[in-house]
């Protein structure tokens, strides 16, 4: 029951109040996965970035089958040297991080349609009876990823060296 495992992964572009860098965005997560990207929706006006509610503001896709999984985090940790900062971590041993341009993924070639950007990654660990927070029950302390175990799971299985 204590081993970590890859709940989820999610990769999102964000694109602001700019409808053409989205659309670009739609197409990366596409060429990546296969899968067509749902658009993400703001529900708040915020005037000085030019938001208003109901706005596409960026995509994501999520990720459950772990086959796929495991080779999509394998190319993207290859893709940051197999290197990852301790604050790529949180609390809840949750692992987030970004790619500056997507040509430095092995295996994604350069689309003169989406032209440079990037995206950011984000990998949910969980452990086996993690489903009982769907029901509205909590975890118990001593089942919880810590921050520190995330990092052993990420280095023994991915190889990933951890920097300050």
């Amino acid at each position: 029951m204590k081993e970590i495992l890859i709940e989820k992964l999610t990769l999102n572009v964000g694109a602001g109040k700019d409808q053409a860098l989205l659309e670009k965005g739609m197409k990366l997560l596409k060429n990546i996965t296969g899968i067509d990207p749902v658009k993400t929706i703001t529900t708040k006006r915020i005037p000085s970035w030019g938001v208003r509610p109901g706005l596409p503001i960026g995509t994501k896709i999520t990720l459950r089958k772990q086959d796929q999984i495991k080779d999509l985090v394998t190319r993207f940790i290859k893709s940051k040297e197999g290197k990852l900062r301790k604050s790529c971590f949180d609390s809840a041993g949750n692992v987030s991080f970004g790619i500056h341009e997507y040509i430095d993924v092995p295996g994604l070639e350069y689309d003169p349609q989406i032209g440079i950007i990037g995206f950011q990654i984000c990998i949910t660990l969980k452990r086996k009876g993690f489903s009982i927070k769907y029901k509205g029950k909590k975890i118990g302390k001593k089942h919880q990823i810590t921050q520190d175990e995330a990092i052993e799971y990420m280095n023994k299985t991915y190889g990933v060296e951890i920097s300050e």
